[in-house]
């Protein structure tokens, strides 16, 4: 009995290590669902569920796909990240990759479709879902076009033929009829490899089943770093980096506007940071800039050459810091487009907002705090310069009283406070008028006979 116990303990085991090398054998299969809006939100879990790929050593990435599409720049991030990845990667159109999830799926090296799921329609559309103007039609079409030609041709007899046709690709991007494929349709014409119900059977097709699969599961920071990482997002914090700036600067002493713009800019440079993907010299021109700012708000009065350049230096950081977040797709012309892009549109939001409220339809309890809207009434105890008399200056009066040094001088019929320059002037004395300076005229005696 012992020996059987024995024999079937010995076979249990055996059967596990074959199962467990079988399935090392396979690989690790790493799932990334892409299942709500591109945008760059969707582009940090991404490029974090690339990160987790590598980490589980993974020898296969495949993207479930159920999206109607988004941002186009976000798209084009994925797909240039998919192109570059040195391990095979394969799109599971689980039911729908409509427009920037047709434009993902092309970038895999392999694309299955479930029964009754679609893949095309990649038309550009604004927010009201609106065709985009001709430019951004071309630019879509070109990108489709590309990622088809990256996949190279295949021989078909004795002729070389696209393995996915371009023309294709480029006619999913079409106002009017713009071609969207069933899964029948995407085998025929070679942009899917198979029709599958679920990632099982993707892998047996694959001949890969039996392999470990792991998901990209996002954690409660990964959703934070990528709602912070969103577009709208970071043009809101550049809107209130710039704009706590510029009120502090016009505001005595340090309070809620440099507490706000201080706040701001650590959530904007946050995903940079835990990414790794911010080079150090865009921490060291903002800091630049921020000490410039201080040195305009402590040291140097007014507005000029410091905070102006403060502000500037800010800014090519701002811009800089969404650049190097996009190192894992390259910088290049775009990524710099859209860098301007988000920069520029909080900018204008910021100057916006900071208009308003220091305007005199904006609160009062934000114009009360400003030095620009500070009114000095004669009521709260603040006096007036009058500065009338410094038209006299250069002009001829003559004395009423004596001038020891301080007495009465008469302009025409007005009477006037003088002050003696040099000697004590007796009255009737013609005298010059040298300067008006702390409402008091200061003249001398004048020996020029009229």
């Amino acid at each position: 009995m012992k020996n059987y116990i024995r024999l079937l303990l010995s076979a249990v085991i055996l059967l596990s290590c074959t199962l467990v090398s079988f399935a090392e054998n396979k690989g690790t299969v790493f799932v990334i669902p892409v299942e709500t809006e591109i945008d760059n939100s969707a582009f940090h879990h991404f490029r974090r569920a690339l990160t987790q790929a590598d980490e589980a050593g993974a020898s296969l990435v495949m993207l479930r796909l159920n999206t109607y599409g988004g941002a186009l720049d976000a798209a084009d991030s994925i797909r240039t990240a998919l192109l570059r990845l040195n391990i095979p990667t394969v799109a599971f159109v689980d039911v729908n990759a409509a427009s920037a999830g047709a434009l993902i799926a092309l970038a895999c090296d392999s694309v299955y479709m479930a029964p009754g799921a679609s893949m095309g329609s990649a038309t550009v559309v604004n927010g009201a879902g609106e065709p985009m103007p001709e430019k951004y039609q071309s630019y879509m079409s070109t990108i489709m076009r590309a990622t088809a030609e990256h996949h190279g041709l295949r021989q078909e007899g004795d002729t070389m033929i696209w393995r996915r046709d371009p023309a294709i690709a480029a006619s999913m991007v079409n106002p009017t009829e713009s071609v969207s494929l069933t899964g029948s349709q995407a085998i025929e014409c070679g942009y899917a490899d198979g029709i599958a119900s679920n990632i099982g059977e993707v892998l047996e097709q694959l001949d890969r089943e039996g392999a470990r699969v792991e998901y990209y599961n996002s954690s409660l920071s990964d959703d934070i770093l990528g709602f912070l990482s969103n577009a709208a997002v970071r043009a809101v914090l550049v809107m209130l980096i710039l704009g706590g700036i510029y009120m502090e600067m016009h505001t005595p002493g340090l309070g809620v506007a440099a507490a706000v713009s201080t706040v701001a800019a650590v959530l904007y440079f946050i995903p940079m940071i835990a990414g790794g993907a911010i080079p150090a010299w865009v921490l060291l021109l903002f800091i630049a800039g921020v000490v410039l700012i201080a040195l305009e708000i402590f040291v140097v009065p007014g507005f000029g050459v410091c905070g102006i350049s403060g502000i500037l230096a800010v800014a090519a950081a701002l811009v800089g810091a969404i650049m190097a977040n996009d190192a894992v797709t390259g910088i290049d012309l775009s990524s710099f487009g859209r860098s301007i892009a988000v920069v520029g549109a909080g900018s204008i939001a910021a100057i916006a907002i900071v208009w308003y409220l220091t305007s005199s339809h904006g609160p009062k309890c934000f114009r009360r705090h400003s030095e620009l809207m500070t009114e000095l009434k004669v009521s709260d105890g603040f006096v007036g310069v009058d500065m009338g008399p410094a038209k006299y200056i250069g002009q001829y009066a003559e004395t009423v009283t004596v001038l020891r040094p301080a007495g009465k001088i008469e302009i025409g019929d007005k009477i006037f406070d003088a002050v003696s320059t040099g000697d004590f002037i007796q009255p009737h004395r013609r005298v010059k008028i040298l300067r008006y300076e702390n409402a008091q005229l200061y003249v001398i005696e004048s020996t020029h006979e009229s």
